[in-house]
């Protein structure tokens, strides 16, 4: 091979050549069942993955020079769809991927502590009815989630109910009969959690009001101007009429959240900030966003399998699998599954994948067959909001990529964690280290990041990922180690007549393995390693793969 280079990897030696590696772009996609528990998600903040439109960059008057990271950059729904036709989330074996907030957002810019700040990153929602232009137009969303079904890949959208935008000249309060605006959270309790502000000057929903309110004047005089206010009207009578809700603030909310799916087609959300409203609004989320679906699935026969359900994941923050199905707040336990929620977002992952391979994924299956049995998890090791990710400066990209694709559970994959992007920037504050715009250019220069070429990693991501996406057996089947020496395991995974099973061999040293299969395959049996494209067959219940890489994924080859 030319053009070689070794890569530390762990404790082994990882070769790779870029230039031949590009030819094999997807890997062989296999007709298999898609289950949540395995899905392989990837996250993205609109504004900073690919600016597809650059006409829509400035709205509203946002011309305001803002704090590092923290003015809008450009990326938009164009951007994101042109790399779901190019086939980049397919490479990388990407089977949903989630969208950072897309409604309207506050016009004005806030200055919270850590610099002058806009709404690039969605959540200070102004209008839950329309789209910040910065982002696209509806047209522009019809089209990413149609051309993310047309390569088999699901749009999760984020979901605020918490809380509206922060107050500012352009941006008024929404009036006490929708919001409060004191006190602000203490987390002593259940009470001090949900009953008040997370931060000063971002205005809390009364979620908990059950009587009904007039809708705010900001909002209506908002729509009158846009000439849509008679179309709304009749949207919500029916609603109301339909459900016998009282028009309280939380049910206003559900109906405009819920239109999406109506409309679009939207295969599941992300609930921020879960914790910080009475757990029932979930359950009445959850109950109408089924109906949704499945109305649209009606009105679209065909083109989502009947049988695939809504998915909810809820950010629960510092929630851990270690506590099950129960979330702690001190005074009171809370049971999230039970209000409809599908997987909750795992924030000891990160602490735990400092740990050896396998004391990860013994304790995860574990507890995902037995006191997560029904629902699930989602992992992660960076995301946007997390100060002190897993592996800040990218100096061990192939370690956490390999924990967190091979990990029992649903996988989270954040924008650059793919191409090395730093999450830090000098000059930013907080969170805005973590926000940076994606790093195109290293992948098109394939340049080094702390010593490692883009390409390398991307490519170790696109083998993990696309042997994911294969195999629902990787995180939702049952795992068991097979040896220590080299670290080898089984995954097993039957449902409804269809089993899947997969072994995979870590930390290898370049020479021929000679891997313990009996039980899991065959005798006789042909196996492919994904990861070199090795075939071999299973003798005395054993197969040798010849390979230079410290990765080997045996799958019975069709």
């Amino acid at each position: 091979m030319k053009n070689c280079i070794l890569i530390l990897l762990t404790a082994v030696m990882f070769t790779g050549c870029a230039n031949e590696r590009e030819l094999q772009e997807n890997g062989g996609q296999r007709d298999v069942p898609f289950i949540w528990n395995n899905a392989n998600i990837y996250f993205l903040l609109t504004d900073r993955f690919n600016n597809g439109d650059p006409g829509n960059d400035v709205n509203f008057g946002r011309t305001d020079p803002a704090a590092v990271n923290r003015g809008f950059m450009g990326g938009d729904l164009a951007g994101v769809t042109k790399k779901i036709e190019e086939g980049y989330f397919n490479k990388l074996g990407i089977s949903a991927i989630w969208l950072t907030p897309f409604y309207e957002q506050i016009h004005g810019m806030v200055d919270e502590g850590t610099g002058d700040t806009y709404a690039y990153h969605g959540y200070w929602t102004r209008d839950w009815t329309a789209l910040d232009p910065n982002f696209g137009t509806p047209e522009e969303l019809d089209a990413l989630v149609e051309a993310a079904r047309d390569k088999g890949i699901r749009i999760i959208m984020d979901v605020i109910i918490n809380h509206t935008g922060p107050v500012t000249e352009n941006d008024p309060v929404w009036g006490d009969a929708w919001v409060r605006t004191e006190p602000r959270c203490t987390y002593e309790g259940y009470a001090s959690t949900i009953q008040c502000t997370l931060v000063d000057n971002l205005p809390d929903i009364r979620t908990g009001k059950m009587d009904a309110v007039a809708l705010p004047d900001v909002l209506v005089e908002k729509w009158k101007n846009e000439g849509r206010y008679e179309k709304e009207m009749e949207e919500l009578d029916a609603f109301f009429g339909r459900t016998g809700y009282p028009r309280a603030p939380r049910y206003y909310l559900i109906k405009w959240i819920t239109d999406y799916i109506r409309k679009y087609g939207i295969n599941g959300y992300r609930l921020d900030t879960a914790k910080h409203t009475e757990e029932d609004v979930w359950s009445d989320l959850r109950k109408e966003a089924d109906i949704a679906y499945a109305e649209w699935k009606a009105a679209n026969p065909g083109v989502v399998p009947e049988e695939e359900p809504f998915y909810m994941v809820g950010e629960v923050y510092n929630y851990v699998i270690s506590g099950g199905k129960w979330f702690d707040f001190g005074d009171t336990v809370v049971n999230f599954y039970a209000e409809g929620i599908d997987h909750l977002i795992n924030f000891e992952f990160k602490y735990d994948a400092q740990n050896h391979y396998e004391l990860v994924f013994s304790k995860y299956s574990e507890i995902l067959n037995s006191a997560l049995r029904g629902n699930g998890v989602l992992n992660y090791l960076s995301s946007h909001d997390d100060g002190d990710p897993y592996d800040k400066m990218r100096e061990r990209p192939f370690e956490a990529a390999t924990k967190l694709l091979l990990s029992p559970g649903a996988a989270q994959v954040y924008y650059g964690d793919e191409t090395s992007r730093l999450l830090f920037t000098p000059g930013a504050e907080g969170d805005a280290n973590l926000r940076s715009f994606m790093n195109w250019e290293k992948l098109e220069e394939d340049a080094e990041v702390n010593g490692t070429l883009v390409s390398d990693v991307l490519y170790h991501y696109r083998k993990l990922g696309q042997f994911r996406r294969n195999h629902p057996a990787v995180g939702a089947g049952v795992h068991r180690m097979i040896a220590t020496e080299p670290y080898t395991f089984s995954r097993t995974w039957e449902k409804a007549g269809y089993t899947d099973r997969v072994v995979v061999a870590l930390d290898l040293d370049g020479n021929a393995v000679e891997i313990d299969v009996e039980g899991i395959f065959d005798e006789g049996a042909e196996l492919t390693d994904f990861y070199s494209g090795e075939t071999t067959n299973v003798k005395n219940g054993k197969a040798i793969i010849r390979t230079e890489y410290p990765v080997v994924l045996l799958e019975e080859k069709i």
